[in-house]
């Protein structure tokens, strides 16, 4: 699948950019037709600082924000994002802010938690949801539920790649919509076209890469 991924670069800017391959690909909630890996983003530091660069930009001048929660390996955007909030020389509401940047962990039963000593970090505190991409919304959902149970304010939602436009009634700040990916589908397992089709699924996918069946 290597040789068949091709770039698609932001139209904001061209350093933010995703990778993508066509096919047949299952993910925990649905199958899709198009993988979108974003290692470059996530993982190389340039890209990754031109990425919380766009998402930042949002929030700069009009949302206090006091933690950001990442989601799917976007610890590196997230960090960059504090510090591009955080910036002292910047006219942002968040200026001299010791931002917290914090990951969430899933027990065994998949349900998003945080530890004793970093529920602090989320109690009555604006909260920013960072997540890699935003398809059927339910990961969203449990998060921002997990958030709220925490007593954290959900300030915002930021995503590399959405295909809402608005999920838990918030807002999704992108730089990748589907106006970019407009073959992108996402379907139900029992409803899926391909599947009728008897396409075989090339791989299981999900934020973090793919595994190939």
């Amino acid at each position: 699948m290597e040789t068949r991924l091709k770039d698609i670069r932001s139209k904001r800017n061209p350093k933010a950019r995703i990778k993508i391959a066509e096919g047949h690909f299952a993910t925990s909630h649905s199958h899709i037709n198009i993988y979108i890996d974003m290692s470059t983003v996530k993982c190389r530091h340039n890209n990754a600082r031109e990425t919380a660069k766009e998402l930042a930009s949002k929030y700069v001048t009009n949302t206090s924000i006091d933690t950001i929660i990442c989601m799917d390996g976007t610890e590196m955007i997230g960090a960059f994002m504090a510090e591009i909030l955080s910036d002292n020389s910047a006219l942002s509401i968040n200026s001299g802010k010791n931002i917290s940047v914090v990951t969430p962990e899933f027990n065994q039963m998949g349900q998003m938690i945080f530890r004793d000593n970093t529920q602090r970090m989320i109690k009555n505190m604006q909260v920013l949801l960072l997540v890699a991409s935003a398809t059927t919304g339910r990961t969203i959902d449990r998060a921002v539920e997990c958030i709220e149970y925490y007593e954290g304010r959900v300030c915002g939602i930021s995503a590399i790649f959405s295909a809402a436009k608005m999920i838990h009634n918030i807002e999704i700040n992108t730089i990748f919509t589907a106006e970019e990916l407009p073959e992108y589908k996402a379907y139900s397992s029992h409803d899926c076209p391909m599947c009728k089709a008897h396409q075989k699924i090339e791989a299981i996918v999900n934020s973090y890469g793919y595994s190939k069946l």
